[in-house]
């Protein structure tokens, strides 16, 4: 076994998937119906499918406008 190596040029492996937090959230039922419906259109679990929207969001450093009146 070599003293060191050279990481430098290696790449990730494109089959260790990320870690994941469970959490508990509160979505309206509205969304939560909206997706499930989603879900079985495109054959994919619902919560997948939140995951990789917000996944996009943080990706693209999306930020939510609130207009108050």
């Amino acid at each position: 076994m070599r003293d060191g190596y050279d990481f430098s040029h290696a790449e990730k492996n494109p089959y260790v998937k990320g870690e994941k937090i469970p959490i508990t959230i509160r979505l309206d039922s509205k969304v939560v119906n909206y997706f499930k419906l989603l879900s079985k259109e495109v054959n994919m679990p619902y919560q997948t499918i939140i995951n990789a929207y917000l996944t996009d969001c943080a990706i693209k450093e999306r930020k939510l406008t609130l207009h108050w009146d």
